[in-house]
């Protein structure tokens, strides 16, 4: 993410003007002063009391000096502080919590994942939370990192910090004021976990995808939409419901109380049925194996799968789509499904999207959940320190 339009320099702008270097540092560290105010177009001498600040607040690290040549004259490198404010990310998700801690560059610190039904009672499922997140805070506290703030992503819906999730069996529960975690300066936000996927592959990812739409494939799917380098959220924050597509309305009901949704032909539910495997490692390893009716349900989900996106691609014509989550782990015998699907049913060859497969997997969501708290501290590093002070 670039965090800078153009430099600011009257009173009243030290703000923005911390956000521009520090913003500078997170596209192309290491970069001494000289080079900052040349990237910015501050001066030197505002840039060298902006550093200032951010030193003194664990934001940016000092190192030895650069080699002259094609950076400019030697001088001190500057680069992001590894050891200085880090994002918490939790994650409920159907069959499991999740907790990653990033640190300011945007490397994970400390992973861990409890399998667990979540469906039922909202209360205990966090507070199963509190515990994971308080074992991650523990984690990050002896690694000697700050955290700025902590992320929590969702499976449904987000108004204000309450959450709907049909597949959770919660209508209205208070996760922003009922979740157990330590104070941090920036607080506890909660998302939707697919629009989380998507920023996750978007700062973490390995491939340029342009816009695109990130699947998520669980228990549920979502999707999560991103245009010009931002999640596309919709008027009532709800864009990206593939899940809920409905691809046959007198099909098997839905936790949405409709019917014949994606979710219910092509979820991980209802491909593990209908090859009649007990988990998913089963299922990738019947597969492997060139178990036709493993093979069968995966190839179907695929086509389902195929119709579905090929709607969203003839609506707002994306670069990519990327298959994440489940999707991503059987991703080398539904691919194929998939983009033949797409290939019969999107209109015109040069509207059809790439399919990539994310590396990210089931992580995505959780890795941008813990990765939106990074992204605050750069986008406003001072908001951040006056936080951290009080």
């Amino acid at each position: 993410m670039t965090i800078r339009p153009v430099p600011l320099q009257h009173a009243g702008m030290r703000a923005a003007n911390l956000a521009l270097v520090l913003g500078a540092l997170a596209d192309d560290a290491p970069l001494t002063r000289a080079q900052l105010a040349t990237r910015t177009g501050l001066t030197k001498s505002s840039v060298s009391g902006l550093v200032g600040d951010l030193l003194t607040g664990g934001l940016v690290a000092e190192g030895p000096a650069l080699p002259a040549g094609d950076r400019g004259r030697p001088g001190s490198a500057l680069e992001l502080e590894p050891q200085g404010a880090a994002g918490l990310g939790l994650e409920v998700n159907v069959d499991y919590l999740a907790a990653v801690v990033t640190d300011l560059t945007g490397a994970p610190r400390y992973r861990h994942v409890v399998t667990r039904d979540n469906r039922g009672a909202g209360a205990d499922v966090l507070a199963a939370l509190a515990e994971v997140a308080s074992a991650a805070t523990d984690a990050a506290a002896a690694q000697r990192l700050d955290l700025a703030g902590v992320c929590v992503a969702v499976p449904g819906s987000v108004a204000g910090g309450t959450v709907r999730a049909p597949n959770l069996g919660w209508d209205g529960v208070e996760v922003a004021t009922t979740l157990a975690v330590p104070p941090t300066p920036l607080g506890l936000t909660v998302e939707n976990e697919a629009n989380l996927a998507a920023l996750g592959e978007l700062w973490f990812g390995t491939e340029r995808l342009g816009d695109f739409v990130h699947v998520s494939g669980e228990v549920g799917i979502g999707g999560g939409i991103v245009v010009g380098g931002e999640v596309f959220r919709g008027a009532h924050a709800m864009a990206g419901e593939l899940g809920h597509v409905v691809l046959d309305p007198d099909g098997p009901e839905c936790s949405c109380g409709g019917r014949g949704c994606l979710e219910r032909l092509a979820g991980q539910e209802a491909i593990l049925a209908a090859a009649g495997a007990a988990t998913r490692a089963e299922l990738e390893q019947r597969c492997a194996a060139g178990d036709e009716r493993a093979l069968a349900a995966v190839a179907t989900a695929g086509r389902h799968l195929g119709v579905a996106l090929a709607s969203v691609v003839n609506l707002i014509d994306p670069d990519t789509v990327v298959l994440g989550g489940t999707f991503a782990a059987l991703a080398p015998w539904l691919r194929p499904a998939v983009e033949e699907t797409l290939r019969r049913h999107v209109a015109g060859p040069r509207r059809r999207p790439d399919v990539a497969t994310s590396g990210l997997g089931t992580d995505a969501a959780v890795r941008g959940a813990a990765g939106s708290v990074v992204r605050r501290v750069l986008g406003d590093p001072a908001g951040y320190l006056s936080r951290s002070v009080a």
